[in-house]
């Protein structure tokens, strides 16, 4: 069967702004591309949905929306690169021990204002990427054992991976869009 277009172009997102993950290259350039097109992914997921349909949970009985994943992103991306790999003292953002399901459960910011804090979370997270070697560890907080760049980077990835599979499922329910 012949193909009518690259394999990394869906027909139903014919302007896929997402390069072609590489088939070779370092370590670190595949682990950052692979991030980086699940990243590019998530929000593909979210473009052109209206605001309150992004905050609407469309799959009964679970309360999981696009902006909940959204707002769990920013505080994933925040605690696995800044808090536990480069140890900065930083807030967490939607998380308390009294509300740890926050950022998933209270829906009440603006959605442009989640999508601004995830995107400045990815932008720190990609700063402290560049400035390190793969093999450089932070401090995993649960056990205080040594953790690579390299397992938060493949953390990272299956996190957003798993995220896109629900954002697939969540975004054609909402209105019919499906792609990859």
């Amino acid at each position: 069967m012949a193909l009518t277009q690259p394999a990394h172009v869906s027909p139903n997102w014919p302007d896929d702004p997402r390069a072609p993950l590489p088939l070779d290259g370092s370590e670190r350039e595949i682990l950052t591309a692979y991030l980086d097109w699940h990243r590019a992914t998530f929000e593909l997921k979210c473009r052109g949905v209206r605001p309150e349909a992004l905050s609407h949970a469309q799959i009964p009985p679970s309360t999981l929306t696009l902006h909940g994943i959204l707002r769990h992103l920013a505080g994933a991306e925040r605690w696995w690169f800044q808090m536990q790999f480069a140890r900065r003292e930083v807030p967490h953002l939607h998380y308390s021990d009294e509300d740890p399901s926050q950022d998933f459960d209270r829906l009440d910011g603006d959605v442009d204002e989640a999508f601004a804090q995830w995107r400045a979370e990815v932008a720190v997270s990609r700063e402290i990427v560049a400035a390190h070697a793969l093999d450089d560890t932070g401090v995993h907080l649960a056990t205080g054992r040594p953790l690579a760049l390299r397992r938060v980077l493949v953390h990272m990835i299956a996190e957003y991976a798993r995220h896109c599979g629900h954002a697939d499922l969540l975004r054609e329910r909402t209105d019919g869009v499906t792609g990859h």
